[in-house]
């Protein structure tokens, strides 16, 4: 079932292939799904400046109603905050934050603690407001909706230039799965969510499914797309894949060992022959494809996706 690892003399030539197809997706949609996420972010600020009353009443008490405000309030101060920032300037539990910005309360804290904690962090806070995004702050009248609007649309701007990697990376993720399934129904297969808790030896044949949790000895491991061939394989295993796209070199061989991890944790279970295969797009180099390589494992790059022929799809 050999694909593409055995064929050391195609990779550069598929290296280049792959990152040409990424810098043309970046060039064309990353923008696009940023914007979106801005704006869908900049009405999230915007309600939160209605929270705290423009920002004229930050109080423990806003934060123990809405835990979730205070990543908006993190980026509204001059300069921005960093999270870890926030907790060494405050002298805070750096899990309290964590938890708040997920929009929990927190629960195993002492009342006195929790208190003390959120006073320090809403101090420091107002001292540190940027008043050039809110020039409302100090006088009488509030901001009008303009005013509001256009604050929030620069606060927005602040909290996905601090998450744009992953922005790009879940959009060019859903590309890659929605790529996949549009090959695979015009092969005759069929999406079709497998029950939870049943083996997935007994997934029905010809169809497949995204975002499955499958069991290993030590834990239930995600997997991008499952897929139960027309024609079951001896063991009866369904094909495991997972979509992989990098911007960069760089971040691909810290993040090679993860791949690694996961196929040796199925193999423990299911087997050396468990298939656990990558779908590639982007930078990954010789580096990164010699190391999996070398771990048994193989791949389909994205730009000649018809390789899935060669799983027995």
């Amino acid at each position: 079932m050999a694909i593409n690892a055995e064929s050391p003399k195609k990779w550069k030539k598929d290296i280049a292939a792959s990152v040409d197809l990424f810098n043309g997706w970046f060039m064309k949609f990353a923008p696009k799904a940023y914007r979106d996420t801005r704006i869908t972010t900049t009405k999230e600020v915007e309600a939160a400046l209605k929270l705290t009353n423009d920002l004229r009443a930050i109080t423990p008490e806003v934060l123990r109603r809405s835990p979730g405000v205070l990543s908006t309030l993190r980026m509204s101060t001059c300069p921005p905050l960093a999270r870890d920032r926030l907790v060494g300037l405050a002298y805070v539990n750096k899990n309290l934050v964590k938890i708040m910005e997920a929009g929990k309360a927190p629960t195993r804290m002492a009342e006195k603690e929790v208190k003390e904690n959120l006073e320090r962090i809403t101090d420091i806070i107002g001292r540190m407001l940027d008043v050039d995004i809110f020039p409302w702050l100090g006088k009488k009248s509030g901001p009008d909706d303009g005013q509001r609007h256009r604050a929030s649309t620069i606060v927005a701007d602040r909290l996905c230039g601090s998450v744009s990697d992953p922005i790009i990376r879940n959009a060019q993720e859903r590309r890659q799965l929605a790529y996949i399934a549009e090959y695979l129904k015009k092969k005759g297969y069929r999406e079709k969510p497998h029950p939870p808790g049943r083996p997935i030896q007994e997934m029905e044949a010809g169809t497949f499914c995204f975002r499955l949790s499958v069991p290993t000895k030590r834990v239930n491991i995600p997997i991008d797309c499952v897929i139960q061939p027309k024609k079951r394989r001896p063991d009866g295993l369904p094909i495991l894949i997972e979509a992989k796209s990098a911007g960069d070199f760089t971040n691909v061989n810290k993040r090679r060992k993860e791949e690694a991890t996961k196929v040796n944790q199925l193999r423990e279970l299911y087997g050396d022959d468990v298939a656990f295969i990558l779908f590639l797009c982007g930078y990954f180099d010789i580096g990164y494809l010699g190391y999996e390589a070398a771990e048994g494992i193989d791949w389909v790059w994205e730009h000649r996706i018809q390789d899935m022929k060669k799983l027995g799809l």
